[in-house]
């Protein structure tokens, strides 16, 4: 997670993209929660790569210390300083690197309920999609081992596209072919890239398997991230998870469901939902929200929002709908 999240600007001008809230969770703690439910089984250790230390600074650790802590682990801190590629990226954490791992870039959520197949070498984790020439895919023999990762291919290959989420049974063998990658400056698209040390893995007659996720979700922009919003509540209003904090204040408004609504909101003479998100400590005055994230500690008055995502400590007030405003933003 060292990206600095350019594509959803303003709001990671201020805030790591992994920990901005979707559905009232930020997104690495909903991934790293969902990654473990998959695993079913104890975690030892959650390690984390970040960038430059003025940006992911002491609360950034603090906030993914607590969440490895919460599942039983130690947290381990890496620095990627320079963005050379995931394959890079990967051999910034290398003390940690032994044993069973699942690597996972922390900017999309998913859904899965699949047996994860531990005599493998490897599971990369995959989602059916309709248009596979958009993305990377897994080329599968007749015993549906994955043989070889194909980049957007002209012509069909599978259907199982590639998501970002792989289990290896010994991480310490992706290390040793990655070092190789590294040690012999194996470089595409101008990065040294996690699918050459997969490629040399393959080569060795390593097996990898596909886990199919049933939801892959992106939130890469504020269009994506608005729309994994709108899902994830629904997933989580079907699951009976807690939604509406207990102390917020309600005077001639309505809330539609599925909402998330976090402690302390003040709502007055509005209408919120569905599929809106609102951060503790905000209040909503006259205005109308669906489909649409708030962060905490925002003023909203006036305002028809849909497509909409406010920062924290923000001030809105007019007639826009589709806005993207980042932290400490004011418009009146």
């Amino acid at each position: 997670m060292a990206g600095r999240g350019s594509r959803l600007r303003p709001h990671t001008l201020t805030i790591p993209k992994p920990l901005i809230p979707v559905a009232g969770k930020p997104i690495v703690h909903r991934l790293v929660a969902d990654i473990a439910a998959v695993l079913n089984e104890n975690i030892d250790e959650i390690a984390f790569i970040l960038g430059d230390p003025a940006f992911f600074g002491d609360e950034v650790v603090e906030s993914l210390t607590h969440l490895a802590e919460s599942l039983g682990a130690k947290a381990s801190i890496y620095r990627q300083l320079n963005p050379k590629g995931t394959g890079h990226a990967i051999m910034c954490a290398e003390p940690s690197l032994n044993g069973p791992a699942v690597i996972a870039y922390a900017d999309t959520l998913i859904r899965a309920d699949f047996n994860l197949d531990k005599e493998a070498d490897s599971v990369i984790w995959t989602k059916k999609v309709e248009n596979p020439s958009a993305f990377g895919v897994v080329n599968l023999n007749e015993k549906d081992e994955i043989i070889e990762l194909v980049e957007k291919p002209e012509t069909f290959v599978s259907d199982q596209a590639v998501i970002g989420i792989y289990y290896f049974k010994e991480v310490s063998e992706l290390k040793k072919e990655l070092q190789y990658v590294l040690d012999n400056d194996i470089i595409h698209g101008g990065e040294y890239q996690i699918n050459d040390g997969i490629k040399r893995m393959m080569e060795a007659g390593k097996v990898f398997k596909t886990g199919t996720v049933t939801e892959w979700m992106d939130c890469g922009n504020k269009t994506v991230t608005v729309e994994t919003n709108a899902k994830m509540l629904g997933f989580l209003q079907e699951s009976d998870e807690a939604l509406v904090a207990k102390d917020i204040s309600v005077e001639n408004s309505e809330i539609v469901t599925p909402c998330f609504i976090g402690e302390g909101v003040v709502l007055k003479n509005s209408t919120i939902g569905p599929y809106a998100s609102i951060g503790k400590g905000t209040i909503i005055e006259d205005s109308t929200v669906k489909n649409s994230i708030i962060q905490t500690h925002s003023h909203v008055k006036n305002a028809t929002l849909d497509e909409a995502m406010i920062g924290n400590h923000a001030t809105f007030d007019g007639n826009f709908s589709k806005v993207s405003i980042g932290d400490y933003s004011e418009l009146k």
